[in-house]
């Protein structure tokens, strides 16, 4: 069974940093691209933050020079280092992968979220 699994979320005060974690697990044969989402209350699901397989990485304009995402492959697992937060970065965060399981065909796959928080 393949799972995501995010941690780090939390309430920040403005102008803080946090950093989000996702751990890939299960038999997993290997993992493409990564990406983080955010879905705020009321609003659409948007792409944060996206890496590829080879490192190279793309970032929704609103976050460019604030967020950075980075992955290690040897432990499956992408990361998002968030600086200089704001109170519109309040969203729910979600981990996402196109993997390829062990046994199966290669499809995305979604972690559970982790909030954040960004108030004073």
């Amino acid at each position: 069974q393949v799972q995501l699994v995010e941690s780090g979320g939390g309430l920040v005060q403005p102008g803080g940093s946090l950093r989000l974690s996702c751990a890939a697990s299960g038999s997993i044969a290997i993992i493409y691209g990564m990406n983080w989402y955010r879905q705020a209350p009321g609003k659409q699901r948007e792409l944060v933050a996206s890496i590829t397989r080879t490192y190279i990485t793309n970032y929704a304009d609103s976050v460019k020079g604030r967020f950075t995402i980075s992955r290690d492959n040897a432990k499956k697992m992408v990361y998002l280092q968030m600086n200089s937060l704001k109170p519109e970065d309040t969203a729910v965060y979600y981990c996402n992968a196109d993997l390829q399981p062990s046994v199966g065909t290669m499809k995305k796959y979604w972690g559970q979220g982790t909030q954040v928080t960004v108030s004073s």
